[in-house]
């Protein structure tokens, strides 16, 4: 097969390259390391690669250097020679077609959703809910829909819980849901949101994923950057929780294709520990779910992160491509552990896995491909190919200069702030919503599969108010599972 159509990592042993086919690239991956050992920099190379055949990417950028990606290279000492010894890599030094994106509009242009978009299982994952506080939420939830309320930002939030809490009947059968301790639990949790700096999230206009998957001029795929240095340090869980609404839209929104010769997109989420820590179990089963069934609709996601054991079994099995860079270990723990990464590759007789993984190099990596008919392919130990764009971040007038000539310029930097439940609601002071209709015939199945849902969230105390309203709440409440369950989408 010729290298076009092949995914090059590095160099092996013999100083020949050691790829994947492209078509097999939307059966996932794994980078991970220790801090040091050149994770990005491994990470920089692939979205090159993926970008110069055609293929978008999305990345979170954790240190802020991702973004030299928009500026060409200048490989000097060791970057330099092991250019040289890789002859058939034909470098080039070049900058990538890359857009960049910050949460709070800073760095990048603004990144936004809504809250009918991201629906009440993320939103609850979330604000961190209790059981109580999530069927709360959904019976709230359920409501907008039935009003026609769009929530788009949190003050839309904010004033239907007030709203709600005033005039319970509203509610109607689903009123034992929404107590009043309920509703300001709900309410503190959306001000401590908004005190992490996550107002700026919600609102419009929201992301488009068609900029997402639309190409460069040039026929390159563009790399679009997520400057996390500061999110995922400061509000952790709205990091997480935006990774799993973009997983979820994509799912939602993207056809089946198959068997294709590359992706459409390829998904790096870095820190990828924090898309599992503390999520419910509903959500939970729904991700591996996702990552299991997403590739056939063209989509790769390669978790980054310092051990393999920082993501789920289930979700490991389904890593294709594996690139393990150096691990230590000191304590009796960390050795079992660096056994169990070992053994997760298929072993190759010409050396001992366990004893190479802690002699890595930076930018060095054991690693583990896919053959052609998908079987897994023995280890090797690789030297990485250098990327051909700068190695180290932007400067401020870099990415300025960036954000000015991107083709999305002006199209997200100014907020809209159309009539959503907010006006809607404080104009009515006078004026009550109609009480809540029964569904009872929603639908068994559907009511079957929330009440599923719900069992799973609500305390023993409450299993049976809930159930009750699990046919009302229906194709509502299900929207909110990942946002893929029926497809039922609002804006």
């Amino acid at each position: 097969m010729s290298a076009s159509n092949q995914l090059i990592i590095g160099a092996g042993a013999d100083g020949q390259p050691v790829s994947q086919p492209w078509k097999l690239a939307n059966r996932h991956g794994l980078i991970a390391g220790a801090t040091g050992t050149g994770k990005t920099v491994t990470l920089q190379h692939l979205a090159e690669s993926f970008s110069d055949a055609g293929v978008a990417v999305f990345a979170a950028d954790i240190k802020g250097d991702l973004c030299g990606l928009g500026a060409a290279g200048n490989p000097q000492g060791k970057v330099a020679e092991r250019i040289a010894s890789m002859p058939w890599l034909g470098y080039q030094a070049k900058a990538y077609p890359v857009s960049l994106w910050d949460v709070a509009g800073k760095t990048g242009h603004p990144l936004r959703t809504t809250l009918s978009e991201m629906g009440p299982l993320l939103l609850g994952n979330l604000l961190e809910l209790t059981d109580s506080q999530q069927a709360a939420l959904f019976a709230a939830f359920k409501v907008a829909d039935q009003q026609g309320l769009l929530l788009l930002d949190l003050k839309d939030l904010k004033a239907l819980l007030n709203y709600l809490k005033d005039h319970p009947e509203v509610l109607g059968e689903d009123r034992a849901l929404f107590t009043g301790a309920s509703s300001q639990a709900l309410l503190r949790r959306l001000a401590t949101l908004e005190q992490q700096g996550a107002e700026a999230f919600f609102g419009e206009p929201a992301l488009q994923l068609e900029d997402i998957l639309r190409p460069d001029s040039d026929g390159r795929g563009r790399i679009h950057l997520l400057d996390a240095s500061r999110l995922v340090h400061e509000a952790p869980k709205v990091y997480a929780t935006f990774l799993l609404w973009l997983l979820s839209e994509l799912f939602e929104q993207l056809p089946e294709r198959g068997d294709a010769d590359k992706p459409v997109l390829a998904l790096f989420f870095d820190e990828a520990h924090l898309l599992f820590n503390g999520t419910p179990k509903a959500l939970h089963d729904r991700l591996e779910q996702v990552v299991r069934l997403i590739r056939s609709k063209g989509v790769g996601v390669y978790f980054v992160t310092q051990s393999p054991g920082d993501l789920p079994d289930d979700v490991l099995a389904q890593l294709g491509l594996r690139i393990q860079h150096g691990l230590r270990a000191f304590t009796a723990k960390e050795q079992k552990s660096l056994r169990a990464v070992a053994d997760g590759f298929r072993p190759n007789p010409a050396f001992d896995t366990l004893q190479v993984l802690t002699e890595l190099g930076i930018g060095e990596a054991l690693v583990g491909t896919l053959e052609e008919k998908g079987t897994p392919s023995m280890v090797q130990r690789v030297a990485i190919a250098p990327p051909q764009s700068r190695i180290g971040p932007l400067s401020e007038a870099e990415r300025a200069a960036i954000i000015r000539s991107s083709p999305l310029a002006g199209r997200y930097d100014k907020p809209i702030d159309r009539e959503s439940a907010y006006e809607r609601l404080t104009g009515r002071t006078d004026e009550k919503m109609a009480p809540s209709e029964t569904k009872a015939d929603a639908g068994s199945s559907l009511g079957s599969m929330a009440g599923e849902i719900l069992g799973s969230l609500a305390s023993q105390t409450m299993k049976t108010v809930v159930r009750q309203a699990a046919n009302q709440i229906g194709r509502e409440l299900v929207r909110g599972l990942m946002g893929s369950l029926l497809g039922g989408k609002r804006r």
